[in-house]
């Protein structure tokens, strides 16, 4: 028995990076994946994705969404209720970053990156509620960051947003709980992706490394793996949580 079997999961921001390891993993372990993506250059890779998972023997689809829009939430997330049939796990991973030190960062950087980040963890949530709640089960899990719990330097907005995924995950924790909906947050170290690979060469790379005691980046795998333990049976008791996938830079 596969741990997610005949589960659906929506997952956002997923043509790429953390989000496609985690549609890819869903999908292997027998659940039925719908995912987002943005821009239209990202639409031949999603359709890519999008026939992996269907060869794995699970339904799949691709949505062009943007999570940091309601509207645009509300009209992808009835389409999964009516083709799919029910919405047991919800994924935000959807975000951004405009990385500078603050006196550089503009309030319409700012505004891109909470829309993105944070704004889009509201949408996807308040809208997953009503069909977990009827179902009277669920897991949400958000991503947010391990600079969301310790801050870092030049990176004030999207320090700021995945600070505030995680208050929000707690809280849904709280009210939905009752209605046996887990909401749940992972924060990634640095995981090898297209938003980390500048850090990854020369001198830059070696100060990272020093501070992660296990001594290298993580994969989009590792998240995966954090991602579908909270979205499986096997973490049934686990709610309001923070799950550091950093490779100890926490500690």
């Amino acid at each position: 028995m596969k741990l997610l079997e005949g589960k659906v999961a929506i997952v956002t921001g997923a043509a790429r990076g953390i989000g496609e390891a985690i549609a890819e993993k869903f999908a292997g372990q027998g659940a039925h994946v719908a995912f987002t993506y943005v821009s239209d250059s990202s639409a031949e890779r999603a359709k890519a994705l999008e026939e992996r998972l269907i060869a794995k023997g699970v339904k799949a689809k691709a949505y062009q969404s943007n999570a940091g829009d309601f509207a645009q939430c509300e009209q992808m997330v009835n389409d999964v209720v009516a083709s799919f049939g029910a919405i047991d796990i919800c994924v935000n991973n959807a975000g951004i970053s405009k990385d500078n030190l603050l006196l550089r960062v503009t309030p319409e950087q700012w505004d891109d990156v909470m829309q993105t980040n944070l704004k889009s963890v509201f949408n996807m949530t308040k809208l997953v509620m009503r069909p977990m709640m009827k179902a009277k089960k669920g897991s949400i899990i958000n991503m947010s960051s391990i600079v969301g719990v310790r801050g870092n330097a030049g990176q004030t907005s999207y320090s700021a947003s995945k600070a505030g995924i995680i208050g929000f995950t707690k809280s849904v924790a709280l009210e939905l709980g009752s209605r046996n909906i887990r909401c749940n947050a992972i924060a990634p170290g640095f995981i090898e992706t297209d938003m980390t690979h500048y850090l990854k060469d020369g001198d830059a790379a070696k100060a990272f490394m020093d501070k992660i005691p296990l001594g290298r980046f993580g994969t989009g795998e590792e998240v995966a793996n954090t991602t579908l333990f909270l979205a499986s049976d096997l973490s049934s008791y686990i709610t309001g949580q923070v799950l550091s996938t950093c490779g100890g830079l926490n500690i």
